[in-house]
């Protein structure tokens, strides 16, 4: 029994030394934040763990470009859920002196407003200060997809524009094949400049 009982201690406090490094770039007010606000958006473990995460990891693991890029909209992204979330908030107004039982119904509301502020702050602050040409590249990427496909002029003055754009993405994707050939030769090359030891 007490052996069963350590190796759950070790495990926790494994985990809880992982989860400190991991999450050694969350402020701890903005650690605490969160869990408040986990309190009020509060749902069931079968619910949270149900395999289906909102932001997919996969593109995670691929290159730094690709990585930074994802990031910039999972921000984005964050941005607009918080804004919803204090637009579901009901309008609160502070309550008069004899409303006694108001000041107690609006109370975790007005926490919650404040806490969901502080967050999408902090989200704000990380993404203008860390990523901002991603910012810029999105913005792109919506745009296109505001072009409006029905118009005559527009399609006209695309069909004008594809020269240029199809050389444009031909030697673009050229470029990069033509990279990733010099890395591997140089790879290859210092493998075998590299003297091996006895």
């Amino acid at each position: 029994m007490m052996v069963s009982t350590a190796r759950a201690v070790v495990c926790l406090s494994l985990c809880l030394c992982v989860c400190q490094v991991r999450g050694s770039h969350i402020p701890a007010r903005m650690n605490k934040t969160i869990q408040n606000l986990l309190q009020h958006y509060n749902i069931s473990n079968k619910d949270r763990f149900n395999g289906k995460p909102v932001f997919p990891k996969e593109p995670l693991s691929g290159r730094m470009e690709t990585k930074m890029l994802f990031m910039g909209g999972v921000l984005e992204t964050y941005e607009k859920l918080i804004g919803q979330m204090l637009e579901q908030l009901p309008n609160t107004t502070p309550p008069t002196a004899g409303a006694r039982e108001g000041l107690n119904s609006a109370a975790p509301e007005v926490s919650v407003r404040t806490d969901l502020n502080y967050i999408l702050k902090k989200v704000q602050e990380l993404r203008t200060n860390r990523f901002k040409e991603q910012s810029k590249l999105l913005q792109g990427l919506h745009d296109l997809g505001d072009i409006k496909m029905n118009n005559f002029i527009i399609q006209s003055k695309a069909l004008w524009e594809l020269q240029w754009m199809y050389e444009e993405a031909s030697s673009l994707s050229n470029n990069t094949k033509m990279q990733r050939r010099r890395r591997r030769r140089r790879r290859q090359a210092r493998k075998v400049k590299t003297p091996t030891r006895a």
